[in-house]
């Protein structure tokens, strides 16, 4: 799956290996370069021992001309391996991202947001590093490997022994430390994943930890999460780190036995010289190090091997909430129908939240639903455009049955307010115009005015201009809450639910935002959740639920008389309280 994100740039991860072999050749000429300068221009073996000092200097200019041509490549080698690292990376997050706001409700939960975070930053950046090492460093590293070897038996064939016992000890030690290394890999990533979303709940929730004066309580939480964390990372580290310590004690043993035959074979008059042992040294060292170097690939690929599955997990998991055909043209606008809905959520399937929910709400009607916490009123409009399932029974919009629907068609007929209002780090006017993004001056002021919301938005010294802070910190619960019905109101939808939106509102405000929404929406299908029977009390009907059920409905008088829940209600709220607010 990675490989069709690098072959969309593969210009950028050909140019990168193809000059990286142009370094790698310049390393390889120096030795031999110095080789003839210690022998002939320094000892002059060819020539009597005399010097050549002109040889000398031909020579060192060359050599430095071969390393700037060397380092040009390898500078080009890095600028095209990050080009094409960092576009792929680029598109993983992109592509994971676009897939995270694809699936349902269901599935985000499956995953934790702290997941989620971690693997579109952390585990997108491991991929992205080791596609910037392999193209580039894959190629140094085999290369110089190969290369020094064939070199330095070009030397001297006696010279392979050396090489022959070298390389298996360092072969044994690498495969050790990344065999124990890798299981522990995926334990990182997963620790890193309850440290982000412990920073996560601490940060959004910040008011609730300081209200509760739970500071220490979180810093030794997180501080928790933390050294867990960094244990499993000591742990790699120190595996790893005695790898360049082996590595080094194999290699000085190398360059004395490199020393050692060199001696043998010049006491023997076998024709090699100082400058061919010098190069020797250099050869095997290059040799050496191109095999630690594979050795750090090896882990990279190891950690980012688990990053890849991680990714993959996101980016083939399809939506659970599949589209329909159908696009949304009806003939009926705003009418919704519940036949015989049942519905348990997916972690907890035996345990039904709504059973055989029956009603029909006409175009225009304004729908209240009141019931005790628990009772299933959310989860009963979260069905409506299709945030979950129906376990059982059918739900019908507008006379079409919402699974046939094109699931941004369904949700573009439908507007929500929820009682957590979630805002976004712009201007109050933005933030309203996100309902609607073609929406005119006129409409915005329209959509706030009939929120209750305008007059403390002009109050405000930038008015429609003011900056929300993060997550609306900087406006009250009922002034968010404003906002964000504004924000339903403006989308042009047919149907409207809000969901104890109005929890945050005095009950004056709420009734003048209800009575300007029945004057300027008439046709609007309005759902309204709430908890307070003044908030639904002139609704066209009213539905109590109890324990997944609907156990009465009918207008405020009707329930009055009829339903005992109801009148428990109405009795704890209005006449204990000496004021009935819905008049």
């Amino acid at each position: 799956m990675m490989l069709k994100y690098v072959k969309k740039y593969w210009y950028f991860a050909l140019l990168a290996p193809i000059f990286m072999i142009g370094e790698v050749v310049m390393d390889l000429l120096q030795p031999r370069l110095m080789a003839t300068i210690v022998d002939e221009g320094i000892k002059g073996l060819s020539n009597n021992g005399v010097g050549d000092v002109e040889l000398v200097i031909k020579t060192g200019l060359l050599m430095i001309g071969l390393v700037i041509v060397g380092g040009i490549s390898g500078i080009l080698s890095g600028v095209f391996a990050n080009l094409c690292s960092q576009n792929v990376g680029n598109d993983l997050r992109r592509d994971c991202f676009k897939r995270v706001m694809y699936l349902s409700f269901e599935q985000t939960d499956d995953f934790s947001t702290g997941s989620l975070v971690t693997r579109i930053t952390n585990d997108v950046t491991q991929i992205q590093s080791l596609i910037g090492m392999l193209i580039r460093m894959f190629v140094r590293t085999f290369m110089l490997f190969g290369g020094g070897i064939f070199c330095m038996l070009s030397l001297d064939i006696s010279f392979g022994i050396v090489v022959a016992c070298a390389m298996p000890l360092i072969i044994i030690f690498v495969i050790f430390f990344i065999a124990k290394a890798s299981p522990k890999f995926i334990l990182l990533q997963k620790r890193m994943d309850n440290l982000n979303a412990i920073l996560q709940e601490n940060v959004a929730g910040a008011r609730i930890v300081k209200a509760y004066v739970k500071e220490d309580y979180e810093i030794d939480r997180f501080s928790k999460a933390n050294l867990s964390l960094l244990s499993t990372q000591l742990y790699v580290s120190k595996l790893f780190s005695f790898m360049s310590p082996v590595t080094n004690i194999i290699l000085n043993i190398s360059v004395v036995s490199i020393i050692y035959i060199g001696k043998i074979n010049v006491e023997n008059n076998s024709g090699l010289t100082t400058g061919e042992i010098m190069a020797a040294i250099t050869y095997v060292s290059q040799i050496l190090m191109s095999i630690l170097n594979m050795a750090n690939i090896f882990q990279s690929i190891s950690r980012a091997k688990v990053s890849s599955f991680r990714i993959k997990e996101v980016l083939k998991s399809l939506p659970i909430i599949n589209d329909g055909k159908f696009d949304g043209n009806t003939e009926i606008f705003g009418e919704i129908e519940f036949k015989n809905v049942s519905f348990a959520y997916p972690d907890s399937p035996n345990v039904s939240v709504l059973s055989d929910i029956n009603m029909l709400i006409k175009q225009g009607e304004t729908i209240g639903i009141l019931g005790s916490t628990g009772s299933g009123k959310s989860s009963l409009i979260n069905l409506i455009p299709r945030f979950y399932d129906v376990t059982s029974g059918e739900i019908f919009v507008d006379g079409i049955n919402v699974k046939e629907y094109k699931v941004k068609a369904l949700r573009n007929k439908i507007s929500i307010a929820l009682q957590k209002s979630e805002l976004f780090s712009t201007t109050i006017k933005e933030n309203i115009k996100w309902g609607n993004l073609n929406a005119s001056d006129d409409d915005i002021i329209m959509a706030a005015k009939t929120a209750q919301a305008y007059d403390f938005i002009m109050d405000k010294e930038d008015g429609f201009d003011t900056m929300v802070a993060e997550k609306g910190m900087s406006l009250s619960g009922g002034q968010k809450q404003r906002l964000a019905i504004s924000r339903a109101i403006l989308k042009p939808a047919e149907i409207l639910i809000l969901d104890d939106a109005t929890s945050a509102l005095d009950l004056k405000t709420e009734a003048k935002l209800y009575h300007a929404l029945n004057q300027n929406h008439k046709n609007l299908t309005k759902i309204i959740i709430a908890q307070r029977i003044a908030s639904i009390k002139h609704a066209d009907c009213i539905y109590v639920l109890d324990k997944g059920n609907i156990v009465s409905y009918g207008t405020h008088d009707e329930l009055i008389k009829n339903s005992s829940i109801y009148q428990e209600i109405y009795e704890s709220q209005l006449k204990k309280g000496g004021n009935d607010y819905a008049k």
